[in-house]
This record gives C-alpha cells, sequence and structure tokens, in this order.
C-alpha cells in the first residue's frame, strides 16, 4: 500500500484520521485507519511534529493537532464558506428563469465550477465540471476580453478556432472584432456560436483591484430565451457579478 499512496497524501491521510477524532492518538491507533507500514507511520508522525501540526500529549505516546493545523483547516472553512455566499448570489440571479453558471478559464477551455439549475423541465444540460471553448462561447469571450488588447491578440492566436456551428466566429479578425466590444460593452453574447439552439449571457466578475476572476452566465434555448431576451436580463448579471465581488473580496 505504501508504494501505491504518495507522501504528501500520506500526510493528509494522518490528518484526516487526528481531524475526526475526538482525542489524541498515538500512531499505532493513527494507523489502524490507514494501514501503513509501521516504520513509515512513525516517521510521518515525526515528521509532522517536526513541521508543527502535531505535538506530543504529556504521556509521549499521543499526538493531537496544533495550531497550524487549526489555521489549516479555518482556511479550508474560509474557502468552504466563499463557496456557500458564491452559491447564494447565484441563487438570487436565478430570477432570470434560466441556468446559473459560475465559469473560471483553464488549460483546456473554460469550465463550469458551479451552476443553479432552472426548473424548466426543458433544458440545456452543461453539468459543473464540463469544458467549453474561448471563442465561441459568452463566458469565454467574457475572459478574453478582460485581457490586455497585445495579451488578447496573442491568445487569439493561439487558439484553433473551430467552426461548431453556422454562427460561430471562426477568424482572428471577426473575433477580435467582437472581443473589442465585449470590452465596451461589459458583457458577452453567445448567438448559438458553440450549440445550434443555445443562448448565453456572461459577465465578468472582478476583484477588489478589477482584475478578472470569473465569468457568472445563464444560458437557455432559444425556443424559450431569444436573443433579444438575453440581452434585456444582462443587468440581473452585472448587479449579480458586483454583489460577488463584494462577498468574495470583502
Amino acid at each position: 500500500m505504501e508504494d501505491r499512496i504518495p507522501t504528501n497524501l500520506r500526510t493528509l491521510l494522518i490528518l484526516e484520521v487526528l481531524g475526526r477524532s475526538d482525542r489524541a492518538l498515538s500512531p499505532t491507533e493513527i494507523n489502524q485507519s490507514i494501514g501503513l507500514p509501521k516504520q513509515t507511520i512513525h516517521r510521518l508522525c515525526a515528521k509532522l511534529e517536526h513541521e508543527g501540526f502535531l505535538a506530543r500529549e504529556e504521556d509521549g505516546k499521543k499526538l493531537r493537532p496544533t495550531r497550524r493545523s487549526r489555521l489549516m483547516a479555518s482556511g479550508l472553512l474560509h474557502a468552504s464558506r466563499n463557496h456557500i455566499a458564491r452559491h447564494q448570489v447565484m441563487q438570487r440571479v436565478e430570477e432570470v428563469g434560466e441556468t446559473v453558471n459560475f465559469v473560471v478559464p483553464d488549460s483546456a477551455g473554460m469550465i463550469y465550477v458551479d451552476r443553479v439549475e432552472t426548473d424548466w423541465p426543458f433544458r440545456v444540460q452543461l453539468p459543473v465540471g464540463t469544458h467549453v471553448p474561448f471563442h465561441c462561447t459568452a463566458s469565454g469571450k467574457t475572459f478574453l476580453a478582460s485581457l490586455t488588447p497585445k495579451a488578447r491578440q496573442a491568445m487569439v492566436r493561439s487558439l484553433q478556432l473551430k467552426n461548431l456551428t453556422p454562427n460561430t466566429l471562426c477568424t482572428e479578425d471577426a473575433l477580435l472584432s467582437e472581443l473589442k466590444q465585449v470590452a465596451k460593452n461589459g458583457y458577452a453574447l453567445d448567438r448559438e456560436e458553440f450549440f445550434t439552439g443555445m443562448v448565453a449571457v456572461a459577465v465578468p466578475i472582478l476583484d477588489e483591484r478589477s482584475r478578472y476572476v470569473a465569468s457568472l452566465a445563464f444560458h437557455g434555448p432559444i425556443q424559450r430565451l431569444t436573443y433579444e431576451d438575453a440581452w434585456s436580463k444582462r443587468q440581473v448579471l452585472i448587479d449579480g457579478a458586483r454583489l460577488m465581488r463584494d462577498v468574495l473580496f470583502e
């Protein structure tokens, strides 16, 4: 088992076992839940003690988490609090009546990190974890438009501008012209450019220094959400993005 578990993961497992316990534990007791060789569990516990994550009880045998471990746990709870706050803001934006998404750039494209689903039985399914292209999605264009003109041009040149629908902007000049307008307007539209029959709107979420962090977007089927309808609801997203900034970067 030792060979199959990376060292960093083994140390996290030790901290996890102690975090779940309501009392201090000896290395042997910790190892009952992990199953590492005796020599390994003692060595890792000694390392965590040396680094200040664990401390010995007065008996010298049992270990307990230290202040450093508690601070790390508090940081994780803080991150969880941000997730909860973000989702609450997205639920406010749900008044647009369509699926609301929190989308961030990734090496493989824009990735859906969080969402609030519409109640409509007929919807466009893009689950959390889905990657979508930069050049033909509202969230992707919002990200590209946030770059400086020079960086934006370099980024567009690096992309494979696949023609996915009759409306896809698949030339550099057309896309750069669109992105210039997106940067001016503060929002982006997807006019069935990624998926025939789907319309989307996105706005940037900025930090306290006005740097791009993520995109807040909603999408829906053209049968229910026309371009004009999507455009008319953009202010709900803009207000939501501002609230998101205040909540996440207070």
